[in-house]
């Protein structure tokens, strides 16, 4: 699933959008088939943690990119590089000689609502890590709520901080020496929420996302997808696990999510074993 810098650096390539009329739309959503925003202009594009916003004039188009979506932009006429059956949203914008098309793919939420409504539709997300001003001391307090939570599954909750996905989650615990299952009451929290912080922000603007300082292949993350391979810091053969979800003691709507760590570097939190707590 993209994290939260994939749709800021989303949001900047649709910048173009701001200014220019719709001179057609289509949403291939049941829901939202007989809105129309031609005629309007776009005022806004802009993300919120993993979440898209366009304004156009006084509604809001909300989309989420979810596991497979992705937004192709082209002229109007062009062929289309993805199978018709997977467009959700399709908007054309006055541009001369040729109108610019975009359409989104496989979207995994789509949503249209009137201006005022915005605040509501953020409502049950947390501080965006990604705002040039964010709030770090409401993440932390939503964060230090649940003590006996486990810190992957206090990062990943949106609700506490919006923005941080699996591939953060990972890097920013292995750069701050934690577990991802151990307890936020059993660890300074606050360090691994400024190292998440502190990696996405290095991101926020490159095309590869790299933890390591490396940006050979094969060598921008730290454990992140690298099962069996030798720690980049003291060789110890990295280990996969899994963490969270429903049937391991997790929040409702709460997923089962692969983890990695370095069983020198990330030692288990003490007198835990896989399978307690929530993880194996």
């Amino acid at each position: 699933m993209p994290e939260g810098d994939s749709v800021l650096q989303l949001a900047n390539r649709l910048h173009f959008m701001e200014g220019r009329e719709v001179t057609g739309c289509s949403f291939r959503v049941p829901r939202y088939a007989t809105v129309h925003l031609e005629g309007t202009s776009c005022q806004r594009v802009w993300p919120y943690g993993k979440h898209l916003f366009m304004q156009f004039d006084d509604r809001i188009v909300h989309t989420h990119l979810k596991m497979e979506g992705t937004w192709a932009i082209h002229y109007v006429g062009d062929r289309w590089r993805r199978p018709a059956h997977s467009a959700r949203v399709v908007l054309a914008l006055a541009n001369r000689p040729r109108d610019i098309e975009l359409v989104g793919h496989w979207l995994g939420l789509v949503e249209v609502f009137g201006l005022d409504d915005y605040y509501e539709s953020i409502a049950d997300l947390g501080p965006d890590i990604l705002l040039p001003r964010w709030d770090r001391e409401e993440a932390v307090r939503r964060i230090s709520m649940r003590p006996g939570r486990s810190i992957g599954a206090a990062l990943l909750d949106q609700g506490n901080v919006a923005g941080i996905g699996n591939e953060y989650r990972a890097e920013a615990c292995f750069i701050a020496g934690v577990h991802p299952a151990a307890r936020v009451g059993d660890i300074d929290y606050e360090h691994v929420l400024d190292v998440a912080r502190r990696i996405m922000w290095a991101n926020k603007d490159s095309p590869i996302r790299v933890t390591t300082g490396v940006r050979r292949a094969g060598e921008t993350t730290y454990v992140f997808g690298r099962n069996n391979a030798p720690c980049r810091r003291c060789g110890t053969l990295i280990q996969k696990g899994f963490l969270g979800g429903v049937d391991a003691g997790g929040d409702e709507g709460e997923l089962e999510r692969v983890i990695w760590w370095c069983p020198v570097c990330q030692p288990a939190p003490v007198g835990s074993n896989r399978g307690q707590p929530g993880w194996r």
